[in-house]
Protein backbone atom coordinates (compact mmCIF):
# COMPACT_ATOMS: atom_id res chain seq x y z
CA UNK A 1 0.00 0.00 0.00
CA UNK A 2 2.72 2.48 0.99
CA UNK A 3 4.60 1.77 -2.26
CA UNK A 4 1.48 2.52 -4.31
CA UNK A 5 0.74 5.72 -2.38
CA UNK A 6 4.38 6.74 -2.70
CA UNK A 7 4.07 6.53 -6.49
CA UNK A 8 0.84 8.53 -6.35
CA UNK A 9 2.65 11.13 -4.21
CA UNK A 10 5.53 11.35 -6.70
CA UNK A 11 3.26 11.99 -9.69
CA UNK A 12 0.85 14.12 -7.68
CA UNK A 13 3.64 16.28 -6.29
CA UNK A 14 5.04 16.96 -9.76
CA UNK A 15 1.54 17.69 -11.07
CA UNK A 16 0.94 20.03 -8.15
CA UNK A 17 3.96 22.11 -9.17
CA UNK A 18 2.56 22.43 -12.67
CA UNK A 19 -0.95 23.26 -11.43
CA UNK A 20 0.26 25.94 -9.03
CA UNK A 21 2.25 27.60 -11.79
CA UNK A 22 -0.84 27.18 -13.95
CA UNK A 23 -2.76 29.30 -11.45
CA UNK A 24 -0.10 31.99 -11.77
CA UNK A 25 -0.52 31.81 -15.54
CA UNK A 26 -4.31 32.05 -15.36
CA UNK A 27 -4.17 34.93 -12.91
CA UNK A 28 -1.85 36.82 -15.28
CA UNK A 29 -4.08 36.07 -18.28
CA UNK A 30 -7.09 37.30 -16.29
CA UNK A 31 -5.23 40.47 -15.35
CA UNK A 32 -3.99 41.12 -18.90
CA UNK A 33 -6.98 40.01 -20.97
CA UNK A 34 -9.90 39.53 -18.56
CA UNK A 35 -12.85 37.89 -20.29
CA UNK A 36 -12.46 40.00 -23.42
CA UNK A 37 -12.43 38.80 -27.04
CA UNK A 38 -8.72 37.88 -27.18
CA UNK A 39 -8.97 35.75 -24.02
CA UNK A 40 -12.08 34.12 -25.47
CA UNK A 41 -10.28 33.36 -28.74
CA UNK A 42 -7.09 32.11 -27.05
CA UNK A 43 -8.85 29.64 -24.77
CA UNK A 44 -11.16 28.46 -27.55
CA UNK A 45 -8.24 27.86 -29.93
CA UNK A 46 -5.90 26.35 -27.33
CA UNK A 47 -8.55 23.80 -26.44
CA UNK A 48 -8.57 22.47 -30.03
CA UNK A 49 -5.00 21.02 -30.20
CA UNK A 50 -5.36 20.12 -26.52
CA UNK A 51 -8.43 18.08 -27.38
CA UNK A 52 -6.57 16.01 -29.96
CA UNK A 53 -3.54 15.68 -27.69
CA UNK A 54 -5.60 14.27 -24.83
CA UNK A 55 -7.97 12.33 -27.06
CA UNK A 56 -5.40 10.62 -29.31
CA UNK A 57 -2.16 10.82 -27.35
CA UNK A 58 -2.82 10.83 -23.62
CA UNK A 59 -6.22 9.21 -24.15
CA UNK A 60 -6.62 6.50 -26.77
CA UNK A 61 -2.93 6.02 -27.55
CA UNK A 62 -1.65 5.58 -24.01
CA UNK A 63 -4.68 3.54 -22.97
CA UNK A 64 -3.81 1.02 -25.69
CA UNK A 65 -0.02 1.47 -25.69
CA UNK A 66 0.86 1.11 -21.99
CA UNK A 67 -0.71 -2.37 -21.45
CA UNK A 68 0.92 -3.71 -24.65
CA UNK A 69 4.29 -2.14 -23.85
CA UNK A 70 4.09 -3.46 -20.26
CA UNK A 71 3.35 -6.96 -21.50
CA UNK A 72 6.29 -6.83 -23.93
CA UNK A 73 8.42 -5.71 -21.00
CA UNK A 74 7.19 -8.55 -18.79
CA UNK A 75 7.24 -11.24 -21.48
CA UNK A 76 10.14 -10.36 -23.80
CA UNK A 77 12.29 -8.05 -21.72
CA UNK A 78 13.52 -4.47 -22.32
CA UNK A 79 14.83 -5.07 -25.85
CA UNK A 80 11.54 -6.54 -27.09
CA UNK A 81 9.71 -3.59 -25.55
CA UNK A 82 12.13 -1.14 -27.19
CA UNK A 83 11.62 -2.71 -30.63
CA UNK A 84 7.84 -2.54 -30.21
CA UNK A 85 8.11 1.09 -29.12
CA UNK A 86 10.29 1.95 -32.11
CA UNK A 87 7.76 0.41 -34.52
CA UNK A 88 4.96 2.42 -32.92
CA UNK A 89 7.06 5.61 -32.95
CA UNK A 90 7.61 5.36 -36.71
CA UNK A 91 3.91 4.92 -37.47
CA UNK A 92 2.82 7.60 -34.99
CA UNK A 93 5.27 10.21 -36.30
CA UNK A 94 4.32 9.67 -39.96
CA UNK A 95 0.61 9.90 -39.15
CA UNK A 96 1.08 13.05 -37.07
CA UNK A 97 3.03 14.81 -39.83
CA UNK A 98 0.30 14.13 -42.39
CA UNK A 99 -2.52 15.02 -39.99
CA UNK A 100 -0.87 18.29 -38.93
CA UNK A 101 -0.19 19.36 -42.54
CA UNK A 102 -3.81 18.75 -43.56
CA UNK A 103 -5.14 20.60 -40.51
CA UNK A 104 -2.96 23.65 -41.19
CA UNK A 105 -4.13 23.84 -44.81
CA UNK A 106 -7.83 23.59 -43.95
CA UNK A 107 -7.72 25.61 -40.73
CA UNK A 108 -10.26 28.29 -41.79
CA UNK A 109 -12.78 25.53 -42.50
CA UNK A 110 -12.01 23.78 -39.21
CA UNK A 111 -12.40 27.00 -37.22
CA UNK A 112 -15.71 27.79 -38.93
CA UNK A 113 -17.17 24.31 -38.39
CA UNK A 114 -15.51 22.76 -35.32
CA UNK A 115 -13.27 25.08 -33.34
CA UNK A 116 -15.42 28.20 -33.07
CA UNK A 117 -18.49 28.33 -35.32
CA UNK A 118 -19.86 31.09 -33.12
CA UNK A 119 -17.01 33.39 -34.25
CA UNK A 120 -18.03 33.35 -37.92
CA UNK A 121 -20.34 36.34 -37.44
CA UNK A 122 -17.49 38.36 -35.87
CA UNK A 123 -14.78 38.69 -38.58
CA UNK A 124 -12.12 40.08 -36.23
CA UNK A 125 -12.45 37.17 -33.77
CA UNK A 126 -12.67 34.64 -36.60
CA UNK A 127 -9.50 35.89 -38.31
CA UNK A 128 -7.59 35.91 -35.02
CA UNK A 129 -8.86 32.39 -34.24
CA UNK A 130 -7.52 31.07 -37.55
CA UNK A 131 -4.10 32.66 -36.98
CA UNK A 132 -3.75 31.48 -33.38
CA UNK A 133 -4.97 27.94 -34.08
CA UNK A 134 -2.49 27.59 -36.95
CA UNK A 135 0.35 28.67 -34.68
CA UNK A 136 -0.65 26.33 -31.85
CA UNK A 137 -1.73 23.23 -33.77
CA UNK A 138 1.79 21.75 -34.28
CA UNK A 139 1.90 21.57 -30.48
CA UNK A 140 -0.24 18.45 -30.97
CA UNK A 141 2.55 16.72 -32.91
CA UNK A 142 5.19 17.23 -30.25
CA UNK A 143 2.87 16.54 -27.34
CA UNK A 144 1.68 13.28 -28.89
CA UNK A 145 5.28 12.10 -28.98
CA UNK A 146 5.70 13.40 -25.42
CA UNK A 147 2.68 11.29 -24.39
CA UNK A 148 4.27 8.20 -25.95
CA UNK A 149 7.61 8.81 -24.22
CA UNK A 150 5.73 9.39 -20.95
CA UNK A 151 3.98 6.04 -21.42
CA UNK A 152 7.35 4.33 -21.86
CA UNK A 153 8.73 5.91 -18.68
CA UNK A 154 5.57 5.10 -16.69
CA UNK A 155 5.71 1.46 -17.80
CA UNK A 156 9.32 1.43 -16.57
CA UNK A 157 8.06 2.90 -13.26
CA UNK A 158 9.89 6.16 -13.85
CA UNK A 159 7.14 8.64 -13.07
CA UNK A 160 8.70 11.94 -12.05
CA UNK A 161 10.13 13.32 -15.31
CA UNK A 162 6.95 12.68 -17.30
CA UNK A 163 4.89 14.33 -14.56
CA UNK A 164 7.09 17.42 -14.19
CA UNK A 165 7.66 18.47 -17.83
CA UNK A 166 4.22 20.15 -18.17
CA UNK A 167 5.66 22.82 -15.87
CA UNK A 168 7.63 24.05 -18.89
CA UNK A 169 4.45 25.19 -20.67
CA UNK A 170 3.53 27.36 -17.72
CA UNK A 171 7.08 28.69 -17.29
CA UNK A 172 7.11 29.88 -20.91
CA UNK A 173 3.59 31.37 -20.86
CA UNK A 174 4.11 33.11 -17.50
CA UNK A 175 7.32 34.67 -18.86
CA UNK A 176 5.48 35.94 -21.93
CA UNK A 177 2.66 37.39 -19.81
CA UNK A 178 5.06 39.18 -17.44
CA UNK A 179 6.83 40.78 -20.41
CA UNK A 180 3.49 41.69 -21.99
CA UNK A 181 2.18 43.36 -18.82
CA UNK A 182 5.47 45.15 -18.18
CA UNK A 183 5.59 46.63 -21.71
CA UNK A 184 1.80 47.19 -21.83
CA UNK A 185 1.37 45.22 -25.06
CA UNK A 186 -1.95 45.19 -26.89
CA UNK A 187 -4.37 42.33 -26.27
CA UNK A 188 -3.91 41.01 -29.81
CA UNK A 189 -0.10 40.97 -29.59
CA UNK A 190 -0.30 39.26 -26.20
CA UNK A 191 -2.58 36.57 -27.65
CA UNK A 192 -0.26 35.94 -30.61
CA UNK A 193 2.80 35.67 -28.38
CA UNK A 194 0.94 33.24 -26.11
CA UNK A 195 0.15 31.08 -29.13
CA UNK A 196 3.84 30.98 -30.09
CA UNK A 197 4.66 30.15 -26.48
CA UNK A 198 2.38 27.11 -26.61
CA UNK A 199 4.14 25.94 -29.78
CA UNK A 200 7.61 26.44 -28.26
CA UNK A 201 6.67 24.55 -25.09
CA UNK A 202 5.79 21.47 -27.15
CA UNK A 203 9.30 21.38 -28.63
CA UNK A 204 10.98 21.87 -25.25
CA UNK A 205 8.93 19.14 -23.53
CA UNK A 206 9.66 16.76 -26.40
CA UNK A 207 13.43 17.32 -26.08
CA UNK A 208 13.38 16.76 -22.31
CA UNK A 209 11.53 13.43 -22.57
CA UNK A 210 13.56 12.28 -25.55
CA UNK A 211 16.62 12.60 -23.33
CA UNK A 212 14.72 10.81 -20.55
CA UNK A 213 13.97 7.65 -22.55
CA UNK A 214 17.50 7.63 -23.94
CA UNK A 215 18.84 7.46 -20.38
CA UNK A 216 16.66 4.36 -19.88
CA UNK A 217 18.17 2.74 -23.03
CA UNK A 218 14.83 3.15 -24.82
CA UNK A 219 15.89 5.59 -27.51
CA UNK A 220 14.13 5.10 -30.85
CA UNK A 221 15.78 5.55 -34.24
CA UNK A 222 13.93 6.78 -37.32
CA UNK A 223 12.77 3.86 -39.48
CA UNK A 224 10.22 3.37 -42.22
CA UNK A 225 6.73 2.96 -40.73
CA UNK A 226 5.44 -0.62 -41.00
CA UNK A 227 2.15 -2.08 -39.85
CA UNK A 228 3.57 -5.04 -37.95
CA UNK A 229 1.29 -7.40 -36.01
CA UNK A 230 1.88 -5.64 -32.65
CA UNK A 231 1.24 -2.23 -34.25
CA UNK A 232 -1.99 -3.53 -35.82
CA UNK A 233 -3.04 -4.82 -32.40
CA UNK A 234 -2.38 -1.35 -30.97
CA UNK A 235 -4.54 0.25 -33.67
CA UNK A 236 -7.38 -2.21 -33.02
CA UNK A 237 -7.34 -1.34 -29.31
CA UNK A 238 -7.10 2.38 -30.06
CA UNK A 239 -10.33 2.40 -32.07
CA UNK A 240 -12.88 2.28 -29.26
CA UNK A 241 -10.41 3.91 -26.86
CA UNK A 242 -10.48 7.10 -28.94
CA UNK A 243 -13.77 8.00 -27.38
CA UNK A 244 -13.34 6.15 -24.09
CA UNK A 245 -10.11 7.85 -23.13
CA UNK A 246 -11.11 11.29 -24.25
CA UNK A 247 -14.66 11.68 -23.03
CA UNK A 248 -13.77 14.61 -20.80
CA UNK A 249 -12.14 16.39 -23.70
CA UNK A 250 -15.04 15.62 -26.02
CA UNK A 251 -17.42 16.98 -23.41
CA UNK A 252 -15.32 20.13 -23.08
CA UNK A 253 -15.18 20.54 -26.88
CA UNK A 254 -18.96 20.23 -27.09
CA UNK A 255 -19.26 22.86 -24.40
CA UNK A 256 -16.73 25.06 -26.22
CA UNK A 257 -18.69 24.95 -29.47
CA UNK A 258 -22.00 25.71 -27.77
CA UNK A 259 -20.46 28.43 -25.58
CA UNK A 260 -19.17 30.43 -28.57
CA UNK A 261 -22.75 31.74 -28.84
CA UNK A 262 -22.22 33.69 -25.58
CA UNK A 263 -19.52 36.38 -25.47
CA UNK A 264 -16.85 35.54 -22.92
CA UNK A 265 -18.39 32.16 -22.02
CA UNK A 266 -15.35 30.10 -22.98
CA UNK A 267 -13.04 32.30 -20.95
CA UNK A 268 -15.35 31.99 -17.92
CA UNK A 269 -15.54 28.21 -18.28
CA UNK A 270 -11.78 27.97 -18.65
CA UNK A 271 -11.09 30.01 -15.52
CA UNK A 272 -13.53 27.84 -13.53
CA UNK A 273 -12.22 24.61 -15.02
CA UNK A 274 -8.63 25.58 -14.21
CA UNK A 275 -9.53 25.62 -10.50
CA UNK A 276 -11.52 22.39 -10.82
CA UNK A 277 -8.57 20.79 -12.60
CA UNK A 278 -6.27 21.22 -9.60
CA UNK A 279 -7.58 18.20 -7.65
CA UNK A 280 -8.48 16.38 -10.86
CA UNK A 281 -5.02 16.92 -12.30
CA UNK A 282 -3.08 16.23 -9.13
CA UNK A 283 -5.14 13.28 -7.84
CA UNK A 284 -6.94 11.88 -10.88
CA UNK A 285 -3.95 12.00 -13.20
CA UNK A 286 -1.65 10.56 -10.51
CA UNK A 287 -4.00 7.61 -10.00
CA UNK A 288 -4.51 7.07 -13.74
CA UNK A 289 -0.80 7.25 -14.55
CA UNK A 290 0.26 4.81 -11.83
CA UNK A 291 -2.71 2.43 -11.77
CA UNK A 292 -2.86 1.34 -15.42
CA UNK A 293 0.68 -0.12 -15.67
CA UNK A 294 0.37 -1.62 -12.17
CA UNK A 295 -2.93 -3.33 -13.04
CA UNK A 296 -1.57 -4.51 -16.39
CA UNK A 297 1.37 -6.21 -14.71
CA UNK A 298 -0.79 -7.78 -11.98
CA UNK A 299 -3.25 -9.21 -14.51
CA UNK A 300 -0.44 -10.39 -16.78
CA UNK A 301 0.87 -12.36 -13.78
CA UNK A 302 -2.63 -13.73 -13.12
CA UNK A 303 -2.84 -12.04 -9.71
CA UNK A 304 -6.49 -10.92 -9.64
CA UNK A 305 -6.41 -10.45 -5.87
CA UNK A 306 -3.64 -7.89 -6.21
CA UNK A 307 -5.54 -6.17 -9.03
CA UNK A 308 -8.61 -5.79 -6.81
CA UNK A 309 -6.45 -4.59 -3.91
CA UNK A 310 -4.89 -1.95 -6.17
CA UNK A 311 -8.33 -0.63 -7.08
CA UNK A 312 -9.52 -0.52 -3.48
CA UNK A 313 -6.47 1.35 -2.24
CA UNK A 314 -6.55 3.71 -5.24
CA UNK A 315 -10.20 4.51 -4.53
CA UNK A 316 -9.39 5.36 -0.91
CA UNK A 317 -6.50 7.61 -1.92
CA UNK A 318 -8.46 9.36 -4.66
CA UNK A 319 -11.49 10.24 -2.54
CA UNK A 320 -9.46 11.13 0.56
CA UNK A 321 -8.37 14.31 -1.22
CA UNK A 322 -11.17 14.77 -3.74
CA UNK A 323 -14.13 14.87 -1.34
CA UNK A 324 -12.81 17.75 0.79
CA UNK A 325 -11.78 19.64 -2.37
CA UNK A 326 -15.30 19.24 -3.74
CA UNK A 327 -16.92 20.48 -0.55
CA UNK A 328 -14.50 23.41 -0.43
CA UNK A 329 -15.41 24.49 -3.96
CA UNK A 330 -19.11 24.27 -3.10
CA UNK A 331 -18.86 26.17 0.19
CA UNK A 332 -16.52 29.03 -0.79
CA UNK A 333 -16.33 29.36 -4.61
CA UNK A 334 -16.57 33.17 -4.65
CA UNK A 335 -13.72 33.57 -2.17
CA UNK A 336 -11.42 31.24 -4.13
CA UNK A 337 -12.20 32.75 -7.54
CA UNK A 338 -11.90 36.30 -6.22
CA UNK A 339 -8.50 35.65 -4.65
CA UNK A 340 -7.03 33.92 -7.71
CA UNK A 341 -8.45 36.05 -10.52
CA UNK A 342 -10.09 39.33 -9.49
CA UNK A 343 -7.66 42.06 -10.51
CA UNK A 344 -6.90 44.12 -13.60
CA UNK A 345 -9.38 43.36 -16.39
CA UNK A 346 -11.12 40.65 -14.30
CA UNK A 347 -13.88 42.40 -12.33
CA UNK A 348 -16.37 41.37 -9.62
CA UNK A 349 -19.03 40.45 -12.20
CA UNK A 350 -16.61 37.98 -13.79
CA UNK A 351 -15.90 36.58 -10.32
CA UNK A 352 -19.58 35.84 -9.71
CA UNK A 353 -20.02 34.18 -13.12
CA UNK A 354 -16.84 32.10 -12.75
CA UNK A 355 -17.78 31.03 -9.20
CA UNK A 356 -21.15 29.72 -10.41
CA UNK A 357 -19.41 27.64 -13.08
CA UNK A 358 -16.87 26.36 -10.54
CA UNK A 359 -19.65 25.14 -8.24
CA UNK A 360 -21.31 23.33 -11.14
CA UNK A 361 -18.03 21.71 -12.23
CA UNK A 362 -17.24 20.69 -8.63
CA UNK A 363 -20.37 18.54 -8.35
CA UNK A 364 -18.86 16.21 -10.94
CA UNK A 365 -15.31 16.25 -9.58
CA UNK A 366 -15.57 13.00 -7.54
CA UNK A 367 -17.01 11.20 -10.57
CA UNK A 368 -14.20 12.29 -12.87
CA UNK A 369 -11.55 11.26 -10.34
CA UNK A 370 -13.20 7.86 -9.79
CA UNK A 371 -13.27 7.31 -13.56
CA UNK A 372 -9.46 7.24 -13.29
CA UNK A 373 -9.83 4.30 -10.88
CA UNK A 374 -12.44 2.24 -12.73
CA UNK A 375 -11.56 2.75 -16.40
CA UNK A 376 -8.01 1.32 -16.11
CA UNK A 377 -9.49 -1.99 -14.88
CA UNK A 378 -11.14 -2.40 -18.29
CA UNK A 379 -8.12 -1.15 -20.25
CA UNK A 380 -5.70 -3.44 -18.40
CA UNK A 381 -7.89 -6.39 -19.47
CA UNK A 382 -7.81 -5.06 -23.06
CA UNK A 383 -11.57 -4.54 -22.90
CA UNK A 384 -11.99 -1.26 -24.78
CA UNK A 385 -15.51 -1.89 -26.07
CA UNK A 386 -17.42 -1.73 -22.78
CA UNK A 387 -16.07 1.70 -21.74
CA UNK A 388 -16.56 2.80 -25.36
CA UNK A 389 -20.31 2.21 -25.26
CA UNK A 390 -20.59 3.84 -21.86
CA UNK A 391 -18.67 6.83 -23.19
CA UNK A 392 -21.14 7.14 -26.05
CA UNK A 393 -23.94 7.34 -23.48
CA UNK A 394 -21.94 9.93 -21.54
CA UNK A 395 -21.36 12.12 -24.59
CA UNK A 396 -25.02 11.83 -25.66
CA UNK A 397 -26.10 12.85 -22.15
CA UNK A 398 -23.73 15.81 -22.19
CA UNK A 399 -24.91 17.04 -25.60
CA UNK A 400 -28.59 16.74 -24.70
CA UNK A 401 -28.20 18.49 -21.34
CA UNK A 402 -25.91 21.22 -22.73
CA UNK A 403 -28.39 22.09 -25.47
CA UNK A 404 -31.27 22.02 -22.97
CA UNK A 405 -29.60 24.01 -20.19
CA UNK A 406 -27.52 26.57 -22.12
CA UNK A 407 -30.47 28.72 -23.25
CA UNK A 408 -31.63 28.94 -19.61
CA UNK A 409 -28.42 28.99 -17.52
CA UNK A 410 -25.80 30.02 -20.09
CA UNK A 411 -22.24 28.86 -19.42
CA UNK A 412 -23.28 27.38 -16.03
CA UNK A 413 -25.62 24.97 -17.86
CA UNK A 414 -22.64 23.57 -19.78
CA UNK A 415 -20.76 22.93 -16.53
CA UNK A 416 -23.82 21.19 -15.04
CA UNK A 417 -24.17 18.97 -18.12
CA UNK A 418 -20.49 18.02 -17.93
CA UNK A 419 -20.83 16.95 -14.29
CA UNK A 420 -24.06 14.97 -14.71
CA UNK A 421 -22.69 13.05 -17.70
CA UNK A 422 -19.62 12.03 -15.65
CA UNK A 423 -21.80 10.49 -12.94
CA UNK A 424 -23.76 8.57 -15.60
CA UNK A 425 -20.54 7.09 -17.01
CA UNK A 426 -19.17 6.20 -13.58
CA UNK A 427 -22.39 4.45 -12.54
CA UNK A 428 -22.32 2.25 -15.64
CA UNK A 429 -18.65 1.31 -15.09
CA UNK A 430 -19.10 0.43 -11.41
CA UNK A 431 -22.24 -1.65 -11.98
CA UNK A 432 -20.60 -3.59 -14.82
CA UNK A 433 -17.45 -4.40 -12.83
CA UNK A 434 -19.60 -5.47 -9.88
CA UNK A 435 -21.73 -7.80 -12.03
CA UNK A 436 -18.64 -9.34 -13.65
CA UNK A 437 -17.02 -9.94 -10.28
CA UNK A 438 -13.96 -7.88 -11.26
CA UNK A 439 -14.30 -5.50 -8.33
CA UNK A 440 -15.74 -5.61 -4.84
CA UNK A 441 -15.03 -2.84 -2.33
CA UNK A 442 -13.64 -4.55 0.75
CA UNK A 443 -14.76 -3.76 4.30
CA UNK A 444 -11.87 -1.38 4.92
CA UNK A 445 -12.67 0.63 1.81
CA UNK A 446 -16.39 0.95 2.62
CA UNK A 447 -15.62 2.03 6.19
CA UNK A 448 -13.00 4.57 5.17
CA UNK A 449 -15.09 6.07 2.36
CA UNK A 450 -18.03 6.57 4.73
CA UNK A 451 -15.79 8.31 7.26
CA UNK A 452 -14.17 10.44 4.53
CA UNK A 453 -17.59 11.65 3.39
CA UNK A 454 -18.66 12.51 6.96
CA UNK A 455 -15.35 14.28 7.61
CA UNK A 456 -15.73 16.34 4.43
CA UNK A 457 -19.27 17.43 5.31
CA UNK A 458 -18.21 18.45 8.82
CA UNK A 459 -15.32 20.39 7.30
CA UNK A 460 -17.75 22.23 5.02
CA UNK A 461 -20.01 23.03 7.98
CA UNK A 462 -17.04 24.40 9.93
CA UNK A 463 -16.02 26.68 7.05
CA UNK A 464 -19.60 27.91 6.66
CA UNK A 465 -19.88 28.76 10.36
CA UNK A 466 -16.57 30.62 10.71
CA UNK A 467 -16.67 32.44 7.34
CA UNK A 468 -18.60 35.47 8.75
CA UNK A 469 -15.68 36.12 11.12
CA UNK A 470 -13.45 36.87 8.14
CA UNK A 471 -16.10 38.81 6.19
CA UNK A 472 -14.43 42.28 6.45
CA UNK A 473 -11.04 40.84 5.47
CA UNK A 474 -12.49 39.15 2.38
CA UNK A 475 -13.60 42.57 1.11
CA UNK A 476 -10.26 44.24 1.85
CA UNK A 477 -6.94 44.54 0.06
CA UNK A 478 -5.27 41.54 -1.58
CA UNK A 479 -3.00 40.73 1.37
CA UNK A 480 -5.91 40.66 3.84
CA UNK A 481 -8.04 38.71 1.38
CA UNK A 482 -5.25 36.14 0.91
CA UNK A 483 -4.82 35.78 4.67
CA UNK A 484 -8.57 35.34 5.17
CA UNK A 485 -8.96 32.70 2.43
CA UNK A 486 -5.84 30.89 3.67
CA UNK A 487 -7.23 30.91 7.19
CA UNK A 488 -10.55 29.46 6.03
CA UNK A 489 -8.81 26.74 4.02
CA UNK A 490 -6.40 26.04 6.88
CA UNK A 491 -9.25 25.76 9.39
CA UNK A 492 -11.14 23.42 7.08
CA UNK A 493 -8.05 21.28 6.52
CA UNK A 494 -7.43 21.09 10.28
CA UNK A 495 -11.00 19.93 10.93
CA UNK A 496 -10.92 17.41 8.08
CA UNK A 497 -7.57 15.80 8.83
CA UNK A 498 -8.18 15.77 12.58
CA UNK A 499 -11.41 13.81 12.10
CA UNK A 500 -9.96 11.42 9.51
CA UNK A 501 -6.92 10.61 11.65
CA UNK A 502 -8.90 10.25 14.88
CA UNK A 503 -11.52 7.98 13.28
CA UNK A 504 -9.03 5.90 11.31
CA UNK A 505 -10.35 7.07 7.93
CA UNK A 506 -6.70 7.83 7.16
CA UNK A 507 -3.93 5.37 7.95
CA UNK A 508 -1.92 7.08 10.74
CA UNK A 509 1.31 5.21 9.99
CA UNK A 510 1.03 5.97 6.29
CA UNK A 511 0.35 9.67 6.93
CA UNK A 512 3.45 9.90 9.14
CA UNK A 513 5.54 8.12 6.51
CA UNK A 514 4.35 10.43 3.73
CA UNK A 515 5.01 13.50 5.88
CA UNK A 516 8.55 12.28 6.53
CA UNK A 517 9.04 11.79 2.76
Amino acid sequence: MSGLIGKFATVGGASMASRILGFVREALVAAALGTGPVADVFYTCFRFPNLFRRLFAEGAFNIAFIPLFSKELEGGGPEAARIFGQQVFAVLLSWLLVFTAIALIFMPFLVATIVAPGFVDTPVKFELAVVMTRIMFPYLLFMSLVAMFSGVLNALRRYFLAAIVPVLLNVILVSILLVSIYFNMSDRDTGIYLAWGVFASGIVQFLFLLRGIQRESMGFTLTMPRLTAPVKRLMVLMGPALLTGGVLQINLLIGTIIATAQDGANALLNYADRLNQLPLGVIGIAVGVVLLPQLSRALKAGDTAEAENLQNRSLEFALALTLPATVGFLVMPHEIVGLVYERGAFDSVATVKTALALSAFATGLPAYVMLKVFQPAFFAREDMRTPFWFSLIMVATNIALSLALFPVYGHVGIAIATSVSAWVNLTLLVVTQWRRGDFRPDGQTLRRLSLLLISSLLMGLAIYLIRPVFGPWLEGKFLFEALAVSALIGAGAFVYFSITILTGAADRKLVKKLLRR
